[in-house]
């Protein structure tokens, strides 16, 4: 009996079928402008460009232009890359200007859906980003669009890391601009760490089309983009906290591997506090229960998660006498990203490769908040639906799941349970040979290198000729993925999440014909072209008889999509295929979800060597466990987000800051506002409110006003005026110090001076910003314990790092005064001597400097003026204190060091 809800979609359709209903009228009202735009010529689709930005400016919404954009746009594309778009790839497109996720299959042109809202938002003038996951399809789809958006009149920029600056800023001002998650937010921390607008890349965040969107906003959400420095050396700890790791035993520890953490026992504990003694590390007497054991703690901790966590050709490779970290959702390397808190140096001591130092976070941004900076936000995937309350509550994304172009004619079959990994791997190479033998090309997914090496072993001992896509293989990588649909081919891969290539039936004919022209440059290209595309029509209907590609699958993986865009690489545009999972009890993702309980009743049931478990039921609980595991992860990157937005607030506010620092001409204002509220406090510190005149301390007073706003005032002498108040104090002091300030710009020139003020102001900015990440770094490692004492850790943290904030708010004020205070133009001995030292630097030898006789340096001075007043020529007492260089206080107009200044 159908339940109410599924007679409800019956009727009324489920609220997906509904969105693409709503879009079908836009789409026909696309195709009927098709004739008209079909008619002009080349100039006349980038004359449309034109007339478009005209309309914008007089006021035409975007919506409204729709139609004819993509129009223009579907034409230029048919004619620079001879792709004409389907109906559910303009639909795609508009579900992405909408502000949608637009989940599409493989195989459906995500590349070219991307073109259509690119181009009607890029007509604002206003920054459009297209976010690819790894730099190979940033530039190959900046290279392959790029003639799209040529055609219309716009232009394309790529970046890319390591990329020259002046081409960074150029890539960034193009229309379109092609960058990879990672190098965006990178180069937005650099932009706010830059001291002028003119040295920033990025001109803001408008629009943002996300590809493979899952995997950037989702996957890699859990780890934050840090930019850091390098910090003490601690390799000899390391070392030494790795040389007992591997004698502990399974009594000195816990292991939580649903969780990935790991826990001392007592006997844990009393071993390491021996061998740390031992090793000189721990203090005799000294526990690592005491406070001052807190980083031995920590560091022995890393070492075991190292251990015990970490797996070599799973979670990382070593590579060139370095650890490289292996992308868990894509199986590529992660080359110059690093795990923080010291667990990469204790890696690389397991290892025993050059241990490099720790860092110190210079800035810092999660994806999650990166990406809610722009204004509008879209994404394109295979595979969304199963994350769609996370997109909908962190991103307020929706999802839409747009039809394919043709039905899906895939045949999924239902998982394969085998008790053990042996009789699991005897069937897979079973299942290869047969599939093999009758030429249907077969795609293999492992979960890691380790697993992907032993099946290869297992079919090279079979004599199945196949190829393996890991890290390891990551340059060959788009070349083994064109050739995996060809007749007979047998591919091994790591995870194919993201992999941007296709696999077509009978094989990739654009590699084969780029082959061809390489190997025989004497024939005409288009024979070429008509004589493979020929013999690849024979190779693909070789293979649709075959069966289509037969993706087999070793293990199901933690996350519900990776095993969806594994199987959706099959069938792509209605081509036949199939799809299968072969699992064991031994399975990670089964052994950890309750494997043993299934062994013990599967063994009492009398299941027999090589036999598999078949049904539904099984395929339901796996699914499941996998929920559960998502959940989980969910958890981990919302608790990581609400913390990230305490500091988000702090950074947004430190960040425009800067940038109002950047575009002011005049910050004198700012300075000087900053100087009263310095003068402000340290009255009320020396001078406290509603204190009698004998409690006031004038002597503090005055020095905290040489150290910390460079003013030689009398405060001494005001504070014992009879009738004086601290208000008439502080408007003295005020007045001192700005009349101190107004007598260094004299001295600069106007124009040093306000730059001198614009960099001290910045540098401080960022020195003290660098500061409060890392005390937020070290709250938010201890806050946690704070709910052994019924506290919300999330809470306590808010409140603190908000009065942290406030601390480095005030700190800045008086460091920032501080050193304007502080700072005074070079004297000529002084320029000499820092010349003299920069050459003898640079190697070369200062030029040699007479020292002028007496009467020359005499003749130098001013002329004579009138003595000091009270000036006695036998008591230096009545000189007052002048310096060797300012004018002698007798009147003769000669420097002091020249005259009485060389007697005293």
């Amino acid at each position: 009996m159908l339940g109410i809800g599924t007679i409800a979609k019956k009727v009324f359709g489920t609220p997906n079928d509904r969105k693409v209903k709503a879009t079908r009228p836009l789409v026909a009202r696309i195709n009927a402008l098709e004739p008209d735009f079909e008619k002009l010529d080349d100039g006349g689709l980038i004359a449309k460009t034109g007339e478009f930005k005209d309309r914008l400016a007089k006021g035409e919404s975007l919506d409204a232009l729709l139609p004819e954009a993509f129009a223009n746009c579907r034409e230029a594309a048919r004619r620079a890359l001879g792709l004409r778009a389907f109906d559910t790839q303009l639909m795609g497109g508009i579900f992405l200007h909408q502000g949608n996720i637009a989940e599409m299959k493989t195989g459906e042109g995500k590349t070219l859906v991307a073109t259509f809202p690119a181009y009607l938002n890029a007509l604002t003038g206003k920054p459009v980003h297209i976010v690819t996951v790894n730099d190979y399809l940033a530039r190959r789809d900046a290279e392959w669009m790029s003639k799209v958006y040529g055609a219309l009149g716009l232009s394309t920029g790529v970046v890319y890391p390591q990329q020259p600056e002046p081409e960074k800023k150029e890539a960034y001002a193009a229309d379109i601009t092609y960058a990879t998650n990672n190098e965006l937010g990178f180069d937005y921390l650099r932009d706010n760490m830059k001291s002028s607008l003119e040295q920033m890349a990025q001109r803001g965040h408008y629009f943002a089309i996300v590809d493979e969107v899952d995997s950037i906003l989702i996957d890699e959400a859990r780890t934050p983009l840090i930019i850091s420095g390098p910090a003490q050396d601690r390799s000899e700890l390391y070392r030494t906290v790795d040389a007992f790791i591997p004698e502990l035993t399974a009594e000195h520890y816990t292991l939580d591997e649903k969780q990935r953490n790991v826990t001392f026992t007592e006997e844990g504990n009393e071993f390491i506090e021996q061998r740390l003694q031992g090793a000189g590390l721990l203090p005799e007497g000294q526990t690592l229960y005491d406070p001052e054991s807190t980083t031995l703690v920590h560091h022995v901790t890393q070492g075991l998660k190292a251990h015990v966590l970490f797996t070599r050709d799973k979670d990382y490779i070593v590579r060139d006498g370095q650890v490289v970290l292996i992308d868990e959702f894509t199986g590529r390397m992660m080359a110059g990203r690093r795990l923080s808190d010291g667990l990469h140096q204790a890696i690389e001591a397991k290892e025993d490769v050059a241990i490099q130092p720790e860092n110190t976070t210079l800035a810092s941004v999660t994806f999650q908040n990166y990406f809610r900076l722009y204004d509008r936000l879209s994404g394109m995937t295979g595979t969304a639906a199963t994350e769609a309350d996370e997109f909908d509550e962190i991103y307020k994304l929706g999802v839409v799941a747009v039809p394919t172009n043709r039905p899906i004619a895939r045949i999924d079959d239902h998982d394969q349970v085998f008790r053990t990994n042996r009789e699991k791997y005897a069937a897979i190479v079973e299942e290869i040979r047969k599939a093999h033998e009758k030429g249907q090309p077969v795609l293999v997914g492992t979960t890691s290198i380790e697993k992907s090496e032993l099946l290869s072993q297992l079919l090279g001992s079979e004599g199945i000729q196949h190829n393996v896509l890991n890290a390891r293989q990551h340059e060959q990588e788009a070349q083994i993925v064109a050739d995996a649909g060809k007749l007979g081919a047998v591919t091994i891969a790591t995870n194919m999440a993201g992999r941007g290539t296709d696999i077509k039936l009978g094989g990739n004919v654009e590699f084969k014909i780029m082959e061809a022209i390489e190997a025989d440059p004497e024939t005409h290209p288009d024979e070429i072209r008509a004589r493979i595309e020929e013999g690849h029509k024979a190779d693909e209907e070789a293979v649709k008889a075959a069966g289509g590609l037969f993706v087999l699958a070793t293990e199901r993986h933690e996350s519900r999509r990776i095993d969806n865009q594994l199987r959706g690489r099959s069938g792509r545009q209605g081509d036949p295929g199939r799809s299968s999972f072969f699992l064991s009890l031994e399975d990670d993702l089964m052994r950890i979800f309750g494997g043993d309980r299934l062994d013990k009743m599967l063994q009492r049931l009398g299941m027999k060597e090589g036999e598999a478990i078949v049904h539904p039921m099984v395929n339901k609980s796996l699914e499941r466990a996998q929920a559960k595991v998502e959940a989980r992860n969910f958890d981990i990157r919302k608790q990581l987000l609400k913390f990230d937005d305490v500091m988000n607030d702090q950074r947004k506010v430190i960040f425009s800051q800067r940038r109002d620092i950047m575009e002011t001409q005049d910050v004198s204002e700012i300075t000087r506002d900053m100087r009263h509220d310095v003068v402000e406090d340290l009255v009320d510190t020396y001078i406290p409110p509603k204190t009698y005149h004998d409690q006031w301390d004038g002597e503090g007073l005055y020095a905290a006003a040489i150290e910390k706003l460079g003013v030689d005032a009398p405060v001494m002498a005001w504070v014992e005026e009879d009738g004086v108040d601290a208000e008439v104090i502080r408007e003295r002091l005020e007045k001192a110090s700005d009349e101190l300030m107004a007598k260094k710009a004299a001295d600069f020139g106007p124009d040093q001076m306000r730059n001198i003020e614009k960099q001290v102001l910045l540098q401080t900015i960022d020195a003290k910003w660098r500061e409060h990440l890392l005390t937020l770094d070290h709250l938010r490692s201890v806050v946690g314990f704070r709910g052994y004492a019924q506290r919300d850790p999330l809470n306590e943290y808010k409140n603190e790092a908000f009065q942290l904030f406030e601390h480095l708010l005030d700190s800045l004020r008086a460091e920032v005064t501080a050193k304007l205070g502080q700072v005074r133009p070079l004297s000529q001995e002084e320029q000499q001597a820092m010349l003299r030292q920069f050459l003898a630097q640079q190697g070369v030898r200062a030029p040699e400097q007479q020292e002028p006789k007496a009467e020359d340096a005499d003749g130098a001075d001013e002329p004579a003026r009138a003595a000091v007043p009270g000036f006695d020529e036998n008591d230096p007492a009545s000189w007052g204190n002048p310096g060797r260089n300012d004018l002698c206080p007798c009147g003769s107009g000669k420097k002091f060091k020249h005259c009485h200044g060389s007697l005293a």
